[in-house]
């Protein structure tokens, strides 16, 4: 058949809204994104058939409608919704990092309404937006003084355009380091007006390389923790301690950006010891009273609060960074800074071990994990073939990279895993757990007890619609 005959065959929109299907798509989106989702699919068969990749007339309709429920399923997987994270992954960047506290969660709610993000409420004047927070981290680090910014990159953009912009930053050439989602620090310092003075080599930098760089040009001196990647082997850098020692000019800052955001061991239950080599990464009381000038880490990794990017420093600098322009456009939203501020009274407090999902997680015993992994496969077995297997967990979210955790997982063998997969993730409720050759595993280190049932039933139901639709195949 020519191809203007089967254009003919394409249905109008009011034919395809006949369709139970698109009936049921009408009832639950506005008119206009059915009318999107339909456009979309006639415009991608009209190509086809110009093409000659469709010559039968009665599969155009039902090519169109499957065409529109695909969009309708990209579109529903877009929308942020709660997931099960089953991957091991503690702070799994496309899950949102750092599950936030019960404690957290409430006071996001409380703030939700009306709030005093700039009134203190006892003197019924106005005050800095995000200032108990500011004194929080006062009291929790030893620093004089804090800026809150929306994530790390907005603070280290912040810090160098203030300090440094039309001059020189000398940074070790093993610290340019990417950071995620393809934005490199080059990138940022360049956006930032700033200029690179590499120093060192890419395992080898000392401090005599730092002083030997410093001009009249000389802005700053920044050091860039690497927390996502590993160097070892003849590897030396110096610290933050040994870069404020170093002879340099009052007037040109030692910048400290950290990244992953460990508070320190004064905190007693935010200890890093489960991991073999935890004490290592460095943390922000260490560079405080080191005497860094200013100290940038993100809220979401280790502090296990909401993302945001926190500078902490010297009233000279942080007061200079306040009165920058760019604060406005970087500043924190009211939901933020009320999930920051229980986040900060917990670590003021000691309880991170019992109120931090993140904590909880990190330090949760094996044993315990294979206790819970061989329930749930008691639930699954009798739908599913399933067994308990050891497997290693990761802290992720750019912190303690190549360092893992010993855990258990629930492993389901099947002979398309993607297409399970795929069930769970699009599933209520969603599940996203690790495919591992021909099997899915469910490291259940990152599912908290309250969530266990929810993630047998949802495996259940993701089996047995897998089954069903294969069927129908």
């Amino acid at each position: 058949m020519s191809q203007q005959p089967l254009l003919r065959h394409i249905p109008s929109y009011d034919r395809l809204a006949q369709d139970e299907k698109i009936k049921s798509l009408r009832q639950r989106y506005p008119h206009s994104i059915v009318l999107q989702w339909i456009r979309g699919a006639i415009a991608e068969i009209r190509a086809e058939i110009d093409s000659g990749l469709i010559e039968q007339p009665t599969e155009i309709t039902q090519k169109i409608i499957s065409r529109v429920s695909d969009r309708e399923q990209l579109y529903r997987g877009s929308k942020i919704r709660s997931v099960i994270n089953a991957t091991g992954i503690i702070l799994h960047t496309n899950l949102g990092r750092s599950p936030l506290s019960d404690r957290a969660i409430r006071r996001m709610v409380d703030a939700a309404k009306s709030a005093n993000v700039e009134l203190n409420l006892h003197t019924g004047k106005r005050n800095h937006r995000g200032q108990h927070c500011v004194e929080q981290l006062c009291q929790l680090t030893g620093c004089d003084d804090a800026v809150l910014v929306n994530n790390c990159a907005a603070a280290t953009i912040l810090v160098l355009q203030a300090v440094s912009t039309g001059k020189e930053v000398i940074i070790s050439r093993g610290q340019l380091v990417e950071i995620g989602g393809g934005f490199r620090l080059p990138d940022v310092f360049r956006t930032a007006g700033v200029t690179i003075r590499e120093v060192g080599t890419t395992n080898r930098t000392y401090v005599r390389d730092y002083e030997s760089a410093m001009t009249e040009s000389t802005a700053a001196v920044m050091r860039v923790h690497h927390s996502n990647y590993k160097l070892s082997g003849f590897v030396t850098e110096p610290s933050i301690a040994e870069l404020v020692q170093m002879p340099h000019s009052p007037e040109i800052p030692i910048i400290d950006d950290l990244g992953s955001g460990w508070i320190g061991k004064q905190t007693g239950d935010s200890s890093l010891s489960a991991y073999p080599d935890g004490q290592s990464e460095p943390s922000i009381s260490e560079s405080i009273s080191a005497g860094a000038d200013l100290t940038l880490f993100s809220g979401d990794k280790l502090l296990g609060g909401p993302q945001c990017g926190i500078v902490l420093g010297k009233k000279k600098w942080i007061e200079i960074l306040r009165r920058h322009p760019l604060m406005r456009a970087m500043r924190l939203d009211k939901l933020t800074l009320a999930a920051l501020e229980a986040t900060l009274e917990i670590h003021l407090e000691g309880s991170t071990g019992r109120e931090l999902p993140m904590m909880q997680m990190l330090h949760c015993d094996p044993e315990q994990i294979r206790t819970r992994c061989e329930q749930i496969a008691e639930m699954i077995n009798p739908t599913a073939p399933c067994k308990v297997v050891p497997c290693e967990s990761q802290l992720g979210g750019g912190s303690m990279p190549g360092q893992t955790l010993s855990s258990y997982a629930v492993q389901i063998r099947h002979k398309s895993v993607h297409r399970l997969s795929r069930q769970l993730r699009t599933g209520s409720p969603a599940v996203q757990a690790r495919i591992a050759n021909d099997s899915i595993l469910f490291d259940l280190r990152t599912v908290p007890d309250s969530q266990t049932e929810q993630l047998a039933t949802a495996i259940k139901e993701a089996i047995l619609l897998d089954s069903t639709q294969k069927e129908a195949e």
